[in-house]
């Protein structure tokens, strides 16, 4: 749902190094120096949610989504490309995480190891097709939050969307 109402951003708007004290509001957004930041493409698990492990164990499941995003930006150089403007004013990015020699790509990181979702549009469709790959693989191999029962952040978004257009 993150891409709904984007507006293309300038083309010149550089690459900047996320700073270690960023006000991490999400498992995919977080306020740095007065600015708001989102990753494109991605989908938290939405706080105050529930994911229970196989004990029945309930964590609160975008708190863990945050956890990850947290621990990448603790341990890693997170770099940063602005590509849009969300409508409530966050900047959409695409970021890289250097992690032992190699940049990958954060989304990716953290779509594929079943800690966020891939994002989708306002009828469900998902924004990028290589999350969505990185989502089903993760699913397939019950990876971070698939090893417990959650409801689905895009499930949750698109039936709150649906309700507000009733």
């Amino acid at each position: 749902m993150s891409a709904a109402g984007v507006e293309p951003r300038s083309a010149t708007a550089a690459p900047f190094l996320v700073s270690k004290s960023v006000e991490l509001l999400t498992g995919d957004t977080w306020r740095d120096d007065g600015k708001l930041y989102r990753l494109y493409g991605v989908q938290s698990c939405l706080r105050g949610t529930i994911a229970a492990d196989a004990n029945g164990k309930e964590l609160d499941c975008g708190n863990v989504s945050l956890a990850h995003l947290a621990a990448l930006f603790s341990t890693a150089a997170v770099t940063c490309q602005p590509i849009a403007l969300a409508l409530d004013e966050a900047t959409f990015v695409v970021c890289g995480a250097k992690l032992d020699g190699d940049t990958v790509d954060l989304g990716t990181a953290l779509i594929g190891a079943g800690y966020a979702f891939a994002a989708t549009d306002a009828k469900g469709k998902a924004v990028s097709a290589t999350y969505l790959v990185a989502e089903l693989n993760a699913k397939m191999k019950a990876d971070g939050l698939w090893a417990t029962k959650f409801q689905h952040p895009i499930e949750l978004l698109l039936r709150r969307a649906g309700e507000r257009k009733q």
